[in-house]
């Protein structure tokens, strides 16, 4: 099953370079209209506000792939948990043990049996 994303995915670069246009615009309008410099402003510090709005989405972006990427990893070591029960294997919570150690960096050393 293929994750889609709830929102479409727009090219960010593109957006990047139609803000710069639009920045570049308003410098040329304020230059020929003086008595309009102050509301000018205000749009030019509105569109600088795009290459932060853009580094934040590229960030949640990446966490976003990360996170599902956990995710997935965690479901994988639950279902080979379970079909490693149902085989009857001896230690079939060490799929799940390990996957959680990894998830936690290797800090928690205890195992899910309660041992050390």
């Amino acid at each position: 099953m293929t994750n889609r994303l709830p929102y479409p995915d727009p090219a960010l670069q593109e957006v990047l370079d139609r803000n710069r246009t639009a920045q570049d615009l308003i410098h040329t309008f304020a230059q020929s209209t003086l008595t309009l410099v102050a509301l000018w402003q205000h749009v030019t510090a509105a569109l600088q506000d795009t290459p932060v709005l853009v580094a934040e989405i590229t960030r949640l972006r990446r966490e976003i792939s990360r996170t599902r990427l956990s995710r997935a990893n965690l479901i994988a070591a639950m279902q080979a948990t379970l079909h490693a029960d149902a085989d009857g294997e001896r230690d079939s919570l060490s799929y799940l043990r390990d996957e959680l150690t990894n998830h936690a960096g290797g800090d928690d050393q205890t195992s899910l049996d309660g041992a050390a």
